[in-house]
């Protein structure tokens, strides 16, 4: 196994915090930096680390804010193992409060700042959060459940300082010495990270995890999604989502120049891709059509031929959207299978992206089986739920939630409930979410492969299959469509057109139009919102 092209070039003897590092069976060989950020700031330090609008932080001056920041917090009390809540914009200080939590050895648990009081109140409590940082923008969230957090004892307010209320503290006022964090014998060997997932039923539960991939698995990543220390990446989607920030800190592992968006806008995303010769980003599915529906012309506008690894999941990535990339951006379009929960799990190329329509891909640096229900492997070709060797990048628990945590694993393999089937070639294909899955008169129905198909209509803009009450069969399948603008498309129209493209007994029996689709603020579709309406008085509910 080669090493990629400029990864170990900055690693030698001078590095801080060196250990060594074997990939058994390979040959491979090399030392390895604990700490990536000081190595990149000795060996590129007038180099740009981070890129935001017009700010630029070197690699120099961004270890040093770094060390700054995780010496004042230490300084204010905050301890390594504790928590701490980061509720931003992505921004140069967002990155900052994450490398600093890292360095100071703490549990870092970004939240989607589109959630309301009383749930930010939940997590907030919930996950035990000793530090909060937040901006002005969100002040009256806080002032609103501060009396609900009553773990929280340092109060941190990103910007203007005189927008600082007195219960907390202004970030530009923590500044503390630029040298390596000194921690106690006692602190953890590694920072953890934990991401709060939207539960479908009850609340969120905390996924918490390591931070720190096998050698293995971080050198399968890199190969299988093209990726080179000379990189730049932009981070486009919110880093309070696992996929978004976990591309965002391998790249700078890598040492590569990260641009980021606070707040995605296509064409935006298309300007910076020019400007700074972007190679890589990740974005959800739904981000990527938002661009291709600016249309041929808008994209032809801007030079996207420094790209080379657009890399998607999060949610199905319709075989037409795949199809649009090729042609009008090029063979550039990743995907691949994971979760917050199970880490990434399998990569499809682009040159199979066409050849294996509907596959998320071959196993990358793990382990998988699909079981049936009674815990035996399932034969090639059928579908079975998806579980994961445990690894360094599964998760640890669900924090507090011994139950749930229980129930997503089998001996030493762990689930969030996928269904799938891997082909003779070992290329997997997600059916859908176990929790998902439609049983229609006793036959399972798996609305990925519904919503692929309705997705090819030129006049559906997006759409969203699910099971609905049914008194003879059970359940039934409804589509939710979302058509583009101007047209007259009606139910009967779509579901004759359905009836040509897939097996009868998985053609919508009803459909719902709807203007606006519930998401959250990385453009992810809610499901759950869409059909809850249908179960309504329902004793047994599918959500």
């Amino acid at each position: 196994m080669a090493p990629v092209p400029g990864f170990m070039r900055t690693i030698g003897p001078s590095a801080p915090r060196v250990a060594q590092i074997s990939i058994p069976g390979t040959g491979y060989h090399r030392r390895l930096s604990m700490d990536m950020l000081a190595v990149h700031a000795q060996s590129k330090g007038d180099f740009p680390a981070l890129i935001c609008g017009d700010s630029v932080l070197t690699w120099a001056d961004y270890i040093a804010r770094r060390n700054s920041l995780a010496n004042a917090l230490l300084e204010e009390g905050l301890k390594p193992g504790e928590t701490l809540v980061q509720y931003l914009h992505n921004s140069i200080e967002s990155a900052l409060v994450m490398a600093a939590s890292g360095e100071l050895k703490t549990t870092n648990t970004p939240v989607n700042h589109r959630l309301m009081p009383k749930e930010v109140a939940y997590i907030v409590s919930n996950s035990d959060a000793a530090c909060v940082v937040t901006e002005p923008e969100f002040l009256p969230v806080f002032e609103e459940i501060r009396g609900d957090c009553p773990n929280v004892r340092i109060w941190i307010v990103i910007g203007d300082a005189a927008s600082c209320p007195e219960w907390a503290l202004p970030f530009d006022d923590l500044t503390g010495s630029t040298d390596p964090v000194s921690l106690p014998e006692d602190a953890p060997e590694e920072g953890l990270a934990m991401i709060y997932t939207s539960g479908t039923t009850g609340k969120p539960k905390g996924a918490r995890r390591g931070g720190i991939a096998s050698p293995a698995q971080a050198m399968a990543w890199i190969q299988g999604f093209g990726l080179t220390s000379d990189d730049v990446h932009l981070a486009a989607g919110p880093l309070y989502h696992s996929a978004p920030m976990a591309f965002f800190s391998l790249a700078q592992v890598l040492g590569n120049t990260s641009v980021i968006m606070p707040k995605f806008r296509e064409e935006e995303a298309l300007s910076l891709i020019e400007r700074h010769k972007v190679n890589s980003t990740f974005m959800a599915p739904t981000l990527v059509k938002r661009i291709l529906q600016l249309g041929p012309d808008v994209i032809a506008r801007h030079d996207l031929s420094s790209l080379k690894s657009l890399i998607v999941a999060g949610a199905p990535c319709p075989q037409k959207v795949k199809e649009d990339v090729m042609s009008l951006i090029g063979p550039v379009l990743y995907e691949f299978y994971g979760s917050t929960e199970l880490g990434i799990n399998t990569i499809l190329k682009p040159e199979d992206s066409i050849r294996k329509p509907g596959s998320c891909g071959q196993a990358s640096g793990v382990e998988i089986k699909l079981l049936d229900e009674d815990g035996k492997e399932v034969p090639t070709g059928e579908p079975g739920e998806l579980f994961v060797k445990r690894n360094p990048m599964t998760f640890n628990e669900y924090y507090k939630n011994e139950s749930a945590t229980a129930d997503a694993a089998r001996d030493d393999w762990v689930t969030v409930g996928d269904v799938a089937y891997v082909d003779a070639d070992g290329f997997y294909f997600i059916c859908d979410r176990k929790i998902d899955m439609i049983i229609s008169g006793g036959v399972n129905i798996y609305p990925a492969e519904i919503e692929d198909a309705l997705h090819r209509h030129p006049e559906v803009k997006d759409v969203a299959v699910f099971g609905i009450p049914d008194e003879e069969w059970g359940e039934s399948v409804h589509a939710a469509v979302q058509l583009i603008e101007g047209s007259i498309l009606d139910e009967d129209s779509l579901i004759a057109w359905a009836r040509e493209q897939i097996a009868g007994y998985k053609v919508p029996r009803s459909v719902s139009f709807h203007a606006e689709f519930p998401r959250d603020v990385a453009g992810k579709l809610i499901k759950r919102q869409l059909r809850a309406p249908f179960w309504e008085g329902h004793e047994s509910q599918i959500v």
